[in-house]
């Protein structure tokens, strides 16, 4: 069985980063979306890893087990978190689902001798001007929701109820999410002032003009009628950049979760063209 260590890196600014490492020779960086962490990379790291491919999964600041500093949320220094996470294993395969393609195209556009090619999962086209006629709009409808008052065996029934069907990395990961509380609540891991922050920046951010400047291999994974994402506005994306492919998938929005199997398949095909 391929060894499991959970570490710590130190990013730029002082911020401790949680990482996953599965393996002692990665080839790929997975990077997880919005108020998620590391461990719904775990169903597709053990694929990986039986296929003979390391990896390195991270909170993200704000985020797991990382440090919540409440400032550094602007793509430039989640970039240089990500930069310092990958340190002398690079260049990897980077891999981004959702907010976390975003972050992975500016790590490859701003580090490309890190990076041998990017894989998006269900984001990096995100482009959240395109959903909403204005950012306040924006604000309410994808303010997270609170949680106050709810049991820690009531989160883990209802999450269980829901993903039903779905791999036990699955459950493990989406618990993750959460810490429990002295008196038996949870509350989110990522502060809500936090999460709103991310939404700011990336209500700002232009995935297109940082795709076309990235010279590696694209691979955008996307869900049929997926979060935040008309298919039109995929297709364009993929097809605008000269080094993208997308692939269309069936599934839930955290897709690697649901079906880690298929991902760490596509992962390791799109690596060995590579």
């Amino acid at each position: 069985m391929t060894d499991v260590v959970d570490d710590v890196v130190v990013a730029s600014d002082g911020t401790r980063l949680a990482v996953r490492r599965w393996g002692s020779d990665p080839t790929f960086l997975l990077v997880h979306g919005l108020a998620s962490n590391a461990r719904l990379w775990d169903g597709v790291a053990a694929d990986l890893a039986a296929a003979g491919r390391g990896s390195i999964a991270v909170d993200q600041r704000g985020h797991g087990r990382s440090d919540k500093p409440g400032v550094g949320f602007d793509f430039p220094t989640l970039s240089e978190d990500l930069h310092a996470v990958v340190g002398d294993d690079g260049p990897l395969v980077v891999v981004g689902q959702s907010w976390g393609g975003n972050v992975v195209l500016q790590l490859a556009a701003h580090h490309p001798d890190h990076v041998r090619g990017v894989v998006c999962v269900d984001g990096g086209f995100i482009r959240l001007a395109d959903a909403f006629r204005t950012r306040e709009e924006m604000r309410t409808e994808l303010a997270p929701p609170r949680f106050d008052g709810l049991t820690a065996s009531n989160l883990e029934a209802g999450m269980r109820a829901r993903l039903a069907g779905w791999p036990e990395t699955a459950v493990t990961g989406q618990l993750g999410n959460f810490e429990q509380l002295a008196d038996g609540t949870v509350r989110a891991r990522l502060a809500r002032d936090d999460h709103m922050t991310i939404l700011d920046h990336l209500w700002d951010h232009d995935p297109d003009s940082l795709a076309d400047e990235i010279e590696v291999p694209i691979l955008v994974v996307a869900v049929r009628g997926g979060h935040l994402a008309k298919e039109d506005r995929v297709a364009a994306f993929s097809a605008a950049h000269r080094n993208a492919r997308l692939i269309w998938m069936d599934g839930d929005h955290d897709i690697h979760a649901q079906h880690p199997a298929a991902i760490a398949e596509l992962l390791v095909d799109f690596e060995a063209g590579l």
